[in-house]
């Protein structure tokens, strides 16, 4: 990416002192709108003059804020993905049980995706495409923790894993698997929503009465799995 010349870096300031007051929410517009080329586009097909219009400001303005394509879209990229994580987090940390944390977190992620469809594809694809955004959403992660308060979830859940399999209450099962498991039964119906939707002739109404179905009974799937 070439660095804006010094013109542009000059039209930028030019733009600037023509904006009362700096226009405090400039900044918020772009991410807006960068947020909304960047998931339809992907990084790569992603055009900051697009972004602009978008956002209704000029390029020069655009390269002040976020100075390259690159920084932009890294910004965008760990916004999405703490959107994705946020607060399943402080559910998996907090206090309840497991069967509780269980419907908690169905219910957050399928609300949540249902709002926001396009962000597993947009992460798992910039991922693939990009390998570097792997440490940004780890990143991103390790941002969250640091604001939760309390113990990281990862070593509040696991102990709480082990716990009840101790009690004989669940089997044996690894904090990995049991992630996993839990995201991608949540994730999947959005990642391959072209497929089911085909398969099951599903509309948009359709998919919508397929995923409140699955909220109301995915948590005992779960659970039921788990139990010995």
């Amino acid at each position: 990416m070439v660095k804006p010349s010094s013109r542009t870096r000059r039209a930028a300031k030019t733009a600037l002192a023509a904006t009362p007051a700096r226009d405090r929410d400039t900044e918020q517009r772009i991410l807006d709108a960068a947020h909304a080329v960047f998931v339809r586009r992907g990084t790569a097909g992603a055009r900051m003059q697009e972004i602009a219009e978008e956002a209704r400001v000029n390029k020069a303005l655009l390269h002040y804020y976020f100075r390259s394509k690159a920084r932009l879209a890294e910004a965008i990229f760990r916004r999405v993905a703490a959107g994705l994580f946020g607060r399943v987090g402080a559910i998996l940390g907090g206090a309840a049980s497991l069967d509780e944390k269980v419907r908690q977190v169905v219910a957050l992620y399928l609300d949540q995706l249902s709002a926001t469809p396009y962000a597993p594809g947009y992460v798992i694809s910039e991922i693939n495409q990009h390998p570097e955004r792997a440490k940004q959403l780890l990143d991103a992660i390790g941002q969250l923790r640091a604001q939760a308060i309390g113990e990281h979830f990862i070593a509040t859940l696991d102990r709480q894993l082990k716990d009840a399999a101790r009690a004989g209450r669940i089997r044996p099962i690894s904090i990995e698997q049991f992630l996993a498991n839990l995201a991608s039964l949540c994730v999947f119906p959005f990642v391959a929503r072209p497929m089911l939707s085909t398969v099951l002739q599903l509309d948009d109404r359709g998919f919508e009465r397929f995923i409140r179905e699955r909220k109301a009974t995915l948590p005992d799937f779960i659970l039921n799995a788990l139990r010995p």
